[in-house]
């Protein structure tokens, strides 16, 4: 596989174009950004971690009968993933409160949500990913109703699956952000799903095993990652 130009660089990601149209290389970069770009370091091994956390992940869900666009790992920081027209919405779970919904609704954190909440926030960074609703969507044409409902869908299933995968690994899954496109006119999981994306806790202290030790200065941020990968059974040689 022939890797390209790039096409478009995130803040911890960049995407690559390649020799063929229905792949795009994914590259995990040690960039590590928090509140919309204004604290930015590079951590070392993070684009490794992240990578194979992502590889992990995905076949899991893949595993559970969820398309993902992951296709296979290319080497230690670079993955070969399907060509998606990606709709520009984040779908966001929260199993327990914390995070951006505290600070809105003035609720503590740590609240156990039942049943679970879903958001749907539009991505863009220059106005702060604002959250949005369907008549948003439907309005704005960024997705179509069909499509909207299979996010939906999709996004509780891979609740369902990796509540009780990071469970097992003795962690609490507390919320997340998945995003989706279209690929052969299906809804496929596209991005990444790793600990930029979401908050993972130790089930007994609570320990923040997540972005969140970068955003609030805990330190041991690449650490904590791999920690979680080892709890689920992963390999970061």
């Amino acid at each position: 596989m022939e890797k390209r130009e790039e096409l478009y660089k995130g803040k911890a990601k960049s995407v690559y174009t390649t020799d063929d149209p229905k792949s795009l290389i994914l590259l995990f970069r040690n960039d590590t950004s928090a509140f919309d770009g204004k604290k930015i370091e590079q951590l070392d091994r993070k684009g490794m971690v992240n990578n194979k956390f992502n590889a992990f992940i995905m076949q899991k869900l893949e595993d559970a009968g969820i398309e993902t666009h992951f296709n296979q790992l290319l080497n230690d920081q670079e993955a070969l993933v399907k060509n998606l027209k990606m709709m520009p919405l984040e779908c966001v779970v929260r199993n327990i409160s914390a995070g951006s919904i505290c600070r809105r609704l003035g609720v503590e954190e740590g609240l156990d949500l039942n049943p679970p909440t879903f958001e749907f926030f539009l991505k863009n960074d220059d106005l702060g990913d604002p959250m949005v609703n369907e008549y948003h969507i439907k309005s704005f044409g960024w997705a179509e109703k069909e499509h909207v409902e299979k996010m939906k869908e999709l996004t509780f299933q891979v609740n369902e699956v990796l509540k009780q995968l990071f469970l097992d690994g003795g962690m609490l899954l507390v919320d997340y952000k998945l995003e989706f496109g279209l690929y052969e006119g299906r809804v496929v999981l596209g991005d990444e799903f790793t600990p930029d994306g979401c908050r993972l806790w130790d089930k007994e202290t609570r320990k923040k095993l997540d972005k969140d030790r970068f955003r609030q200065g805990l330190g041991d941020v690449v650490e904590s990652y791999e920690e979680v990968g080892l709890r689920l059974g992963m390999k970061f040689d």
